[in-house]
């Protein structure tokens, strides 16, 4: 299926998993937080889609996405101590707030990069993950990325 491994498919379908409730995060909540069931979905399957990701050397051995996969696992261990409060201090819940934040922009460069080169099926989006204008639009949905975490960081401020 679309040159996807059998450990391919199952790692794209949980990270699809971890991207709707990502979404529904968002919408919903403004953010992902993880002491309601979405943001716990959003977190372990996240960590399931970086462990998968491991295991997935079509394009040779350790490469950018494992290296993102491995930021990604850094990122939510540091949400996870901002989460316990004591290190970060006040700053706790921006932290975690961004930090969660950040893995969901992560999740967006793979899916948008793989979804290029991949669909439409013969004729795809992108010759290449190195294609311009996927680098183009990866910085686009960094740009959205900064701006919505600082709208939930002045919302969390408005909060206290």
């Amino acid at each position: 299926m679309l040159g996807l491994t059998p450990l391919g498919a199952i790692h794209t379908a949980i990270s699809l998993v971890a991207l709707a409730a990502g979404l529904v995060a968002f919408f919903r909540d403004k953010g992902i937080n993880p002491a309601n069931a979405v943001g716990r979905v959003y977190i372990w399957t996240t960590v399931l889609t970086c462990l998968t990701g491991f295991g997935i050397f079509q394009h040779g051995g350790f490469g950018k996405p494992h290296a993102l996969g491995v930021i990604t696992l850094l990122v939510l261990g540091l949400a996870w101590l901002a989460a316990r409060g004591s290190l970060f201090g006040a700053k706790a819940a921006a932290v975690m707030t961004v930090s969660y934040s950040l893995t969901f922009f992560f999740h967006l460069i793979p899916a948008m990069t793989e979804t290029s080169v991949r669909l439409p099926v013969g004729k795809p989006l992108a010759d290449s993950p190195e294609a311009e204008w996927l680098k183009m639009a990866s910085g686009v949905l960094f740009l959205l990325f900064l701006i919505g975490a600082t709208l939930q960081v002045r919302r969390l401020k408005k909060m206290q």
